[in-house]
């Protein structure tokens, strides 16, 4: 097809294809975003006259998917990992994605190059990084001993290798999601994804009484109104804001009512 001759009715044709085939709106939102990102390179770069029919008619999505397990069932999840044929690297990996909060693919595609164990950090550089930045992720004692496990792997089997997460040959392993799917199969852990690990990881932190503010940092989100899906999980840090209501004292120290006076009037309490 010639760019210039997808029009509005094109792209409400192939929406309403894809949503009869059961494809999800985010899904679709992202297929006509990538040809509507095409469409404006063409008319800036390449000065094309053509229009831009994508604008406006990307599909409402419902609020973002938010699946977490507890700690009892991550426990069981690891056994299940653990005790998997073929599977030895999985283990590693879902115990240091529920303790660094790293995406899928920030950690599969790990160098041991940008790994401080001394300083206990990962590097990451712009081009690792959904939101294009450097940044650094610290890690715990439980991180870290998945690190450890993996440079044991390394030395015995791929002493060369330059990733994180290797096979035996060396190469890079590319997905752990048949893996992932078998392993929550037998924890019987049902509808879990690779990415809830992340989630995860954010709903312990705010249940254990870390700010969004921090959580937003840790997991490097680009926006703190992401981070504000987790809220309803630190539900006893909102009931202990709303005791603050009962005292008759505030904050600063002030008692009781207050009043407002102006030049030439009697004073006025205020509620």
């Amino acid at each position: 097809r010639d760019l210039g001759t997808v029009m509005a009715a094109d792209v409400n044709h192939y929406i309403t294809q894809r949503r009869e085939a059961g494809v999800a709106p985010a899904t679709i939102n992202r297929e006509i975003g990538l040809l509507s990102s095409a469409l404006n390179w063409a008319r800036r770069e390449l000065d094309w006259s053509i229009p831009n029919s994508i604008q406006g008619r990307k599909l409402k999505v419902s609020d973002a998917r938010v699946r977490w397990i507890t700690r009892e069932e991550a426990s069981v999840l690891l056994n299940a990992a653990k005790d998997g044929p073929k599977t030895e690297h999985l283990f590693d990996f879902i115990r240091f994605a529920l303790n660094t909060g790293m995406r899928r693919g920030e950690i599969l595609g790990l160098e041991w190059r940008r790994v401080d164990l001394k300083e206990n950090l990962v590097y990451l550089g712009a081009q690792h990084q959904k939101n294009a930045k450097l940044g650094s992720v610290p890690l715990n004692g439980n991180a870290r001993a998945a690190l450890l496990s993996r440079a044991s792997f390394r030395a015995k089997h791929c002493p060369g290798s330059h990733w994180v997460f290797a096979h035996k040959n060396g190469d890079r392993i590319g997905s752990v999601r048949k893996g992932f799917t078998s392993t929550c199969e037998r924890a019987g852990i049902d509808d879990f994804r690779v990415h809830d690990l992340r989630h995860t990881c954010a709903a312990w932190l705010v249940q254990s009484g870390v700010s969004l503010r921090e959580v937003a940092e840790l997991l490097r989100h680009s926006d703190i109104r992401i981070t504000i899906r987790y809220a309803h999980l630190a539900p006893e840090n909102v009931r202990a804001a709303v005791t603050l209501l009962e005292g008759s004292e505030s904050r600063s120290g002030h008692v009781g009512s207050r009043s407002i006076q102006h030049k030439g009037d009697k004073p006025a309490a205020i509620d």
